[in-house]
């Protein structure tokens, strides 16, 4: 997308910034005073998907949300880093260059992957983080194998973004795309998707991270991470399952669980006032960080 044209009417874009932090040019949204907050949000989102959440939680912490690599406004500086390991180190690479160092980590869906990644990769150390319904598992069956390969095909045919650009056609349809996330999407937000769904650019994006995810190691690992992560998910999420917060749930030592009743996978876009208030409940439940909980993971 173009920000001299689609900039000045993006939710929340007085807080907006563009930073140069190799590979990428980074669109960052930056507000709020106190302890670093890093928003990561999923794959095919944008900041936009912040708009709700993100003056609330910017009450108490200084709120620093980027558009992923491809997508949104952030540019590529190569397609080759959208893996999940090549982005928690690009992450943690532009948080180093703007000295931010995050005490939370929220991630939605496969932005919660990714704020996993980065802390059993020991590249930050946040003293807790936070999945909305996180997508913590592998795709079953046939899917697990033809999924990933169709996404790669896409990825390297350049016909294929603005084919899906132009098949994304107008507002209803991309309501209908919306709806079957189990959420019920604002007017605002409906439009807002269709921005990003019919721009080459962030398809492309967004098949890139699509065609280089592989999480397999992650989950193996997820044992190992020793930190509080506070779990919410979404009881009629269409898109990730509440059972699979369920199992990560049950793997992830310092986890807590909680299922909201009547939402979606887009959950903090629809109730953000819900969401914030679990987020900010358990966070004020967590121990002072200490440097044996450091030592110890």
């Amino acid at each position: 997308m173009d920000w001299a044209r689609d900039g000045q009417n993006w939710p929340n874009a007085a807080h907006s910034r563009f930073v140069d932090a190799a590979p990428h040019r980074w669109h960052v949204q930056v507000a709020g005073d106190g302890p670093v907050m890093l928003l990561l949000h999923g794959a095919g989102g944008a900041t936009q998907s912040w708009r709700h959440l993100l003056p609330l939680l910017a009450e108490r912490y200084r709120v620093v949300a980027p558009d992923l690599p491809g997508q949104g406004f952030t540019r590529m500086g190569t397609r080759m880093r959208c893996g999940i390991g090549p982005m928690a180190e690009d992450v943690t690479a532009l948080c180093k260059a703007e000295g931010w160092v995050p005490e939370i980590i929220v991630g939605h869906s496969a932005g919660a992957a990714l704020a996993l990644e980065i802390v059993h990769r020991d590249l930050m150390q946040p003293r807790a983080v936070v999945g909305l319904n996180a997508a913590l598992s592998k795709f079953d069956g046939m899917a697990g194998w033809l999924f990933p390969l169709m996404a790669k095909f896409m990825a390297i045919n350049p016909l294929i973004p603005p084919l899906l650009a132009r098949m994304a056609g107008g507002e209803a349809r991309v309501a209908e795309l919306l709806t079957s996330t189990g959420s019920e999407v604002d007017a605002e937000g409906v439009a807002l998707y269709r921005s990003l769904m019919t721009d080459r650019a962030h398809i492309d994006g967004t098949l890139a991270m699509m065609s280089q995810w592989e999480i397999g190691r992650l989950l193996d690992r997820l044992p190992e991470i020793d930190l509080p992560v506070i779990l919410i998910a979404g009881a009629t999420d269409g898109t990730v399952s509440p059972e699979v917060s369920r199992k990560a749930h049950a793997q992830l030592r310092g986890s807590v669980l909680a299922v909201l009743e009547g939402l979606g996978h887009l959950a903090h876009e629809e109730a953000a006032d819900v969401v914030a208030r679990h987020i900010l409940r358990a966070l004020d439940t967590l121990p002072e960080r200490t440097t044996a909980l450091r030592a110890s993971g």
